[in-house]
């Protein structure tokens, strides 16, 4: 033990429990003290969701536990026991994520000699296939919602801008005469305003004529006038219940009868970004909504 100690194989026992270690995580994070690897603050999402996984799934079984006496197989007997009991692949690879970046932290101050997560067993997660949908079927799901909402859904499929850059879009960053649209933050349920995702999240994105032509008309109806270009006066911006909207009215159209499979949930559509060169729009066919760290 003694020699293992010297070569920094093994360490001391440390009397700190996981859920301490846990909590002290979640603060040093959401400060900004602890970061993603490329160097950015974690999203108030990201951690929502962290706290969430191991609160459900993790710290029931964990939390007693001293963090140097969390092995390999003490998580892998987690995993298997999720998979046993019918969680999804996606709930078992999101419970082991923040175990994984606490042990990281862990490993690099030195509290502990092995990360535990390193090696593990996983299930796979299979996504669904993707289709690419004509500029005319996006024109035909734009068409069918409220007239409300037909500016949010037209910059969603045309400009794939994700739920929260839609909620946070300002009237100054929509550039009528260069034609662009700047992408420069994003929008937090809870904290309000926040910066992308990533460092790619700012961008500029082409205003199209389509899209063009339904923020010219939604600026003009917008009574009284709002910072938010989808939003009110109060300063908030819409709300997410947008979606059920759009999915009552496309089952009212009968939107499906034409081989549509429309989308499940607003914040999957910043998928569509990948294909504006293509001249096309991506649909995705309806899944599991979930928070992604």
């Amino acid at each position: 033990m003694r020699t293992g100690l010297r070569r920094g194989l093994v360490r001391a026992p440390t009397r700190t429990t996981f859920a301490q270690a846990t909590e002290e995580w979640l603060i040093a994070a959401k400060s900004g003290v602890v970061r993603t690897r490329s160097g950015d603050a974690y999203k108030p999402s990201a951690l929502r969701s962290y706290r969430q996984s191991l609160n459900t799934h993790v710290l029931p079984e964990l939390g007693r536990l001293r963090v140097s006496a969390v092995s390999r197989v003490v998580v892998q007997d987690l995993i298997d026991e999720m998979v046993a009991r019918g969680a999804a692949p996606s709930t078992v690879r999101n419970a082991v994520l923040p175990i994984r970046v606490i042990y990281r932290r862990a490993v690099s101050r030195t509290e502990v000699a092995i990360n535990p997560t390193e090696g593990l067993a996983l299930p796979a997660v299979r996504g669904r296939r993707e289709r690419i949908a004509r500029p005319e079927e996006a024109a035909a799901l734009i068409a069918a919602v409220p007239a409300r909402d037909q500016a949010i859904w037209a910059t969603a499929f045309y400009a794939g801008l994700r739920l929260g850059e839609l909620r946070a879009l300002r009237w100054q960053d929509v550039d009528f005469d260069a034609g662009v649209i700047r992408v420069e933050r994003g929008w937090d349920r809870q904290s309000g305003p926040i910066t992308p995702k990533s460092r790619a999240g700012v961008r500029r994105v082409p205003l199209g004529h389509p899209l063009r032509a339904h923020l010219a008309a939604h600026r003009l109806a917008q009574q009284p006038r709002s910072e938010l270009v989808f939003g009110g006066p109060d300063g908030r911006p819409f709300s997410p219940a947008v979606a059920n909207r759009a999915k009552a009215a496309w089952s009212e159209a009968r939107l499906a009868t034409i081989g549509l499979q429309v989308p499940a949930h607003l914040r999957q559509l910043h998928d569509c970004r990948r294909h504006q060169r293509k001249g096309a729009v991506l649909i995705h066919g309806p899944f599991e909504h979930h928070d992604h760290p």
